[in-house]
């Protein structure tokens, strides 16, 4: 009998608002009272209109975001981190070893260069220098990132260019969890295509993905179900 896969992020009866202060302390709410759930060799693509909280989503996943109300349980080894209410500490360990995260944006210090950057996430986890550079270079490569920039920091780099030094940050570890928010919507064609085949094969490990994609193609290539947010709120 097949075995259903690993639970390993469960959002149950999220709220979240935003206060205007500069508005008078105006509440916008984002969603009341949603649940989600994603398992190991899903890819989830969240589905909604501009507005409907999709990057929201991924952020207070991410712990970036603190929710007003229900919880965010995320599988790290043979425990849970409810990161909703976890030390920052906590959150800092579990980005290390469990949830990678592409945003839209690549921030970095400005002196440090690309190879040295992809890297850092391998370091930071106790790889040799030398061996995390190495995997580094392989995944610059693939993502056709030429070797003459990699001495050199990505601030200067094209939008295209710096979005897949971004993903390869969040792809040089195997993370149990990948958090994608329009990893692919820079680039060109060649490079679209390259990035979906990673996340298929990091799907294809057992990484539970979620993810933000408006290319349509893109979502079809990937998503194993859609998320809607808009009818997740309905139900709420």
């Amino acid at each position: 009998m097949n075995q259903a896969p690993e639970t390993m992020v469960i959002v149950e009866r999220l709220v979240k608002r935003f206060t205007l202060h500069v508005q008078g302390g105006v509440m916008v709410p984002v969603f009341d009272g949603i649940d989600l759930a994603v398992a190991r060799g899903e890819c989830i693509v969240l589905g909604g209109p501009s507005g409907a909280g999709k990057s929201t989503l991924l952020r207070a996943v991410y712990g970036n975001y603190l929710p007003q109300g229900g919880r965010i349980r995320v599988r790290d080894g043979e425990g849970w981190v409810d990161v909703t209410g976890a030390e920052p500490r906590a959150i800092l360990q579990l980005r290390r070893r469990t949830l990678g995260y592409v945003s839209q944006f690549l921030r970095v210090i400005p002196r440090v260069p690309t190879l040295d950057l992809v890297a850092a996430p391998l370091t930071d986890a106790g790889v040799r220098p030398a061996a995390a550079r190495e995997r580094a270079a392989a995944l610059l490569d693939t993502l056709n990132i030429p070797a003459r920039l990699w001495a050199l920091p990505p601030a200067t780099f094209s939008g295209g260019e710096q979005q897949r030094v971004n993903i390869a940050r969040s792809f040089v570890v195997d993370y149990p969890i990948l958090l994608l928010d329009e990893p692919t919507a820079s680039l060109d064609a060649d490079n679209r295509q390259v990035v979906v085949a990673l996340i298929e094969a990091a799907r294809a490990r057992g990484a539970a993905i979620l993810g933000i994609f408006h290319d349509a193609e893109v979502r079809r290539a990937l998503a194993t179900r859609v998320f809607d947010i808009e009818a997740a709120k309905a139900a709420a």
